[in-house]
């Protein structure tokens, strides 16, 4: 299943894009970022795509559970993508929070959008990781 990230806005900084380019590799190109000006406009046209927002009121879950959420969206056949979404500045417009599926929190804290789009190709990385048994999770 295909995986994105949808940002709003670019990852500008030399060392965030080099920390994602290296998840993504790892993910052998499961994985591909999305930068974008509007992601309601980017979104409008996702019929098959299952959408994941980033909020803080969103529900967390520790790395195993986000790896079996993983696993229960591609078993399900409803989608044919996952689409992580990840706003700018201002959050999230309450237009693309409405069209969600399920609301995320990575944390209780506030990071930097391009912070968010690292932490999250990790925690990717890593529910394939703990769903193929392999030995990077602890």
């Amino acid at each position: 299943m295909n995986i994105k990230i949808v940002l709003e806005g670019k990852l500008r900084e030399s060392y965030f894009k080099e920390g994602v380019f290296e998840y993504q590799k790892r993910l052998s190109g499961r994985l591909e970022i999305i930068e974008t000006s509007s992601i309601i406009e980017y979104i409008k046209n996702k019929k098959n795509a299952y959408i994941i927002t980033l909020e803080i009121e969103g529900k967390q879950l520790s790395s195993r559970e986000f790896a079996y959420k993983i696993q229960g969206i591609e078993n399900s056949g409803l989608a044919n993508e996952i689409l992580f979404l990840i706003g700018g500045a201002d959050g999230l417009s309450q237009d693309v929070r409405a069209l969600s599926n399920f609301k995320f929190s990575m944390s209780k804290l506030t990071f930097l959008h391009q912070e968010a789009v690292l932490i999250l190709t990790e925690q990717i990385y890593r529910a394939y990781k703990i769903l193929n048994n392999e030995p990077y999770h602890k």
